[in-house]
């Protein structure tokens, strides 16, 4: 995948740091997405990424919601977000989509702003000149140790939404101190 390494991608970089921490892959393609079933903190889940471009992944969500029929409630998206610093975390159970394409897209085809979030920081310490080549640009080397260090402590959220409810996991998140990587 050209852009399986940049900022943009960063919401499917943790669904494989949850895949593998749970052993499972990501081997079925349904619903316009490539998921596959973990086991984290005890709970069975669904992992998946859609296929569609970012800005009609909300039919992909939509659409798995039906087929497993779920309420929105029941899902995490977690996704890129330019207006939080490199390294930081914010965790909502429901809010608008924001500036993000992909968050505006679901929003609208489920028709509701209902639905657990999970913002993964990707903004630089400096003005960006060109958002579509920051966000698509491979990670700097400089970057990577907070990239792994992120993500872990996202799929720690994760297990702790699952393990101990949102409100746990929110408050941890939430008012944690964050590494503010070199960018």
């Amino acid at each position: 995948m050209e852009y399986a390494f940049t900022p943009h991608n960063f919401g499917f970089l943790l669904v494989d740091e949850l895949a593998q921490r749970a052993g499972a892959r990501l081997s079925l393609r349904e619903c316009q997405s490539l998921t596959g079933r973990a086991r984290l903190a005890d709970q069975g889940l669904l992992l998946a990424k859609p296929e569609t471009y970012m800005n009609l992944s909300g039919v992909a969500v939509r659409d798995l919601l039906r087929k497993y029929e779920c309420d929105p409630a029941q899902v995490l998206v977690a996704y890129d977000d330019l207006d939080l610093p490199l390294g930081q975390l914010r965790l909502r159970e429901r809010g608008s989509a924001g500036t993000h394409n992909g968050m505006r897209s679901i929003v609208k085809a489920l028709g509701t702003e209902e639905f657990p979030r999970l913002r993964l920081g990707i903004g630089a310490p400096h003005p960006i000149q060109d958002l579509k080549n920051y966000v698509l640009t491979p990670w700097k080397k400089s970057q990577l140790a907070a990239v792994q260090e992120v993500l872990g402590r996202a799929a720690d959220v994760v297990e702790m939404i699952l393990r101990d409810g949102m409100a746990r996991a929110m408050n941890v998140c939430n008012t944690r101190p964050q590494v503010q990587p070199e960018a």
